[in-house]
């Protein structure tokens, strides 16, 4: 059974002035044709400028390239799927049938999707500077715990010049497997090198998202065995 939106709503810490806004940030096109599609379009636009906003605070001495990566870091599919299991989002979204049966209120580009059509009706809802509090709150700790490290260069890239470095051979990328439907597959791809016995599989809703998965996966592995 679906939970009630306001009992999410008062998790958040929101109070909508129109609730339907917020019942519309929750239901995905599967659902209704009144869905959160364009809310999403919205709420992504609006996260981009608050978190840049934030980080160009927090770190006046970082130039562009740090300030883009850390800002990539923090407003991405994966970290966006955290925040919203954190608050059980999937609990309270409207689905169709099929998304309900093939698991979608788990799946990370819909619970992704749903947090910043909440972020747009709030935007509408209450104009910027509620939103903007709101958003601030919501990413708190993932500010507190972003340094300059965070905006370092990608899993593959890192991995790569660690590589090219020692004079190894680079990392071997290959596809596991590739499911679901054309608009919703995840894959899984597998990592090889040199340094480790066995290979890593990291999975993702693109192969090069996959392939960052797999490549974080072995630097987290080289950093334990004291390696990197």
């Amino acid at each position: 059974m679906i939970k009630k939106p306001e009992v999410l709503s008062k998790k958040l810490g929101l109070v909508f002035n129109n609730p339907q806004l917020f019942v519309r940030a929750l239901t995905h096109r599967s659902a209704s044709s009144s869905n959160n599609e364009r809310l999403e379009f919205l709420g992504d636009a609006i996260l981009g400028f608050v978190i840049a906003e934030q980080l160009y605070t927090l770190f006046p001495k970082a130039p562009e390239g740090v300030l883009s990566r850390l800002r990539a870091s923090l407003v991405n599919q994966r970290s966006l799927a955290e925040l919203a299991r954190q608050h059980n989002l999937g609990d309270y979204l409207l689905l169709g049938t099929g998304e309900l049966k093939s698991g979608g209120f788990r799946r990370d580009s819909i619970l992704s999707d749903a947090v910043e059509a909440i972020i747009a009706a709030l935007y509408q809802d209450q104009g910027m500077p509620a939103c903007q509090k709101w958003v601030i709150e919501l990413f708190a700790e993932k500010l507190k715990n972003s340094s300059l490290n965070t905006g370092q260069k990608d899993p593959k890239t890192r991995l790569q010049e660690f590589m090219q470095a020692k004079q190894l051979d680079l990392p071997q990328y290959d596809l596991v497997t590739m499911s679901g439907l054309a608009h919703e597959q995840t894959f899984k791809v597998q990592c090889k090198i040199s340094l480790l016995p066995t290979a890593c599989i990291g999975a993702g809703v693109t192969r090069k998202g996959a392939e960052q998965a797999a490549a974080e996966i072995i630097l987290e592995l080289l950093s334990k065995e004291n390696i990197l």
